[in-house]
């Protein structure tokens, strides 16, 4: 009995405690599963499809309350409005969206609104994503449709949101009409692929670009948009499949208004090739004033240095001959000090096996007494170098051997160094020091396919820095040694000019960026290792 209590006792108790354990789970509710429905049209006012189409409201009935997100960037309109239309709800959520036009619409034309990714549910933000209204103010819709891609000349992956355009082909259509007018139809890639669809389309023969619309009014902006282009005409109907390669211009010439910025400096800033124009003086400058022109350093900015003078103004000329154009300027004097000399390094700290170590001016460099310049190993022992004066570049290039665990310091006595105004370094005393070749990666890669000469060979960081390039104009293996360890990517430009450079391209020129490829893989480089990549490009 005592026994049979016991259990009856633990029995009650145990559906107690399971009583109490639901009643628990019954009040801790878990929400349901997560809303991952996208909102779903339900009617459309007029309805979508329609011909003959006269209104100027548009009503987008959907089953749950909805709001609009970045409506502005991700509405497309083509043909493009010239005034953008209103859209309720600006805020708060509803059950339809209101899309009110506020141009006068042409005749027997298809118009298609793409919402893009604008129109979501009020919980969880489901997009219903690029749901398109169509309607055409003629009596038929037009049916037709072009596809493609667009990539980058010059980055490995291509920018979000690319307008993708076509222009009618017709007598008012000329070069330069992208500079003015917006297409006759139009589209986006999207923030994921650079997939593009321009659908409901007429028969005709159009242009067809993709820009990066900075300014998003639709039309070309030769000073911050990327443009791709094609030189063929497009025939539509088509079943073609199209790439777009977008690439920035160089900028066209212009030169700003130059103005003083130190005593003895005065800027002039410019877009395009600094090589294409000179700077001269109208007025009679004093014998006593000595003048220089150089480029600053990594920058679209001349500096025009010159002893100071008390002339309230200088009248300057800028020529460019290649464009037969001559701008003048008045600059007129300001109150400031002067710009002293002011000596900096390349690299300090730790180098590389690789790098060249320079010393840097700021202000014109003249001359270099290499008397007063040496260089200590381990703080003991003087070690022999050549230096070179590089006036274009405004610097000093030393060049010495390098060692591996190694303590240098180069030592500049005053008078080492004499700048454009006569003013001389006082002492100065630059420390460097080297590693272990075992703190290096060592990388060689072989590139076949379709290739062709000369090559430039670019090791990036994974954001694109250049790290180290090599030029080949024949098959090589190229060698990167004593690389630091970390992640890196191999560029490839088909230098088909031979300047050493990548060259953009130009629209009005007809001329196509040269060619890029990427390796697929990120290169992880790793202390104390050897590592052979082969890359093959296809076409």
């Amino acid at each position: 009995m005592i026994y049979l209590k016991r259990f009856l006792s633990f029995f009650f108790l145990a559906l107690a405690g399971l009583a109490l354990w639901q009643c628990a789970k019954r009040g801790n509710p878990t929400g349901g599963e997560k809303d991952i429905i996208p909102p779903k049209l339900t009617k459309a006012e007029p309805e979508n499809y329609s011909i003959n189409f006269k209104a100027q409201k548009i009503r987008l009935y959907f089953d749950e309350l909805v709001k609009l997100e970045d409506a502005q960037n991700q509405l497309i309109v083509s043909p493009p409005f010239k005034h953008a239309p209103e859209m309720k709800p600006l805020s708060g959520a509803s059950k339809y969206i209101e899309v009110t036009i506020k141009d006068t619409l042409r005749e027997n034309t298809t118009y298609t609104l793409n919402f893009g990714q604008s129109i979501v549910d009020n919980n969880e933000g489901n997009p219903n994503s690029f749901f398109s209204y169509v309607f055409s103010t003629g009596t038929y819709i037009d049916s037709l449709k072009v596809s493609g891609a667009v990539k980058d000349a010059f980055n490995r992956k291509a920018d979000e949101y690319i307008s993708v355009m076509l222009y009618e082909l017709d007598s008012a259509y000329t070069d330069s009409t992208i500079y003015k007018n917006p297409p006759n139809y139009l589209t986006s890639t999207s923030d994921s692929l650079p997939l593009f669809e321009l659908k409901n389309l007429k028969a005709g023969n159009y242009a067809i670009f993709a820009l990066k619309d900075v300014n998003k009014n639709n039309i070309f902006d030769q000073r911050q948009d990327k443009i791709g282009f094609l030189q063929d005409t497009i025939s539509i109907p088509t079943d073609s499949i199209y790439l777009l390669n977008l690439f920035q211009e160089q900028p066209n010439y212009s030169i700003s208004v130059p103005s003083y910025v130190a005593k003895n400096r005065i800027l002039f800033g410019y877009q395009g090739d600094n090589r294409d124009f000179k700077i001269e003086t109208l007025t009679s400058l004093p014998d006593s004033v000595k003048t220089i022109v150089l480029k600053e350093r990594e920058k679209d900015t001349l500096n025009y240095w010159l002893t100071p003078t008390d002339l309230d103004s200088i009248i300057f000329t800028v020529t460019n001959e290649k464009l037969e154009k001559i701008d003048t300027f008045t600059v007129k004097s300001r109150k400031l000090p002067l710009d002293s000399l002011r000596l900096g390094t390349s690299i300090s700290g730790k180098m590389n096996f690789e790098d060249t170590f320079s010393v840097l001016a700021n202000t014109p460099l003249k001359s270099l007494d290499t008397t007063r310049i040496g260089l200590v190993l381990n703080d003991s022992l003087l070690a022999p170098y050549t230096s070179t004066l590089d006036t274009i570049g405004n610097k000093i290039d030393f060049d010495f051997a390098i060692e591996p665990n190694q303590n240098y310091r180069f030592s500049l006595l005053p008078g080492a160094v004499t700048d454009f105004f006569g003013v001389q370094n006082d002492t100065l005393n630059y420390n460097i020091s080297t590693g272990s070749y075992a703190d290096y990666g060592n990388l060689r890669v072989t590139i076949n396919g379709d290739i062709r000469f000369p090559m430039i060979v670019q090791l990036t960081e994974e954001k694109g820095e250049v790290k180290r390039e090599l030029i080949a104009e024949r098959p090589v293996t190229f060698e990167f040694n004593n690389l630091e360890p970390g992640k890196y990517r191999v560029r490839v430009v088909f230098d088909d000019n031979g300047n050493g450079i990548w060259d953009t391209g130009n629209y009005l020129k007809k001329i196509q960026p040269e060619k890029i490829s990427y390796y697929p893989d990120i290169i992880d480089v790793r202390a104390n290792w050897e590592l052979e990549q082969t890359f093959i490009i296809s076409n």
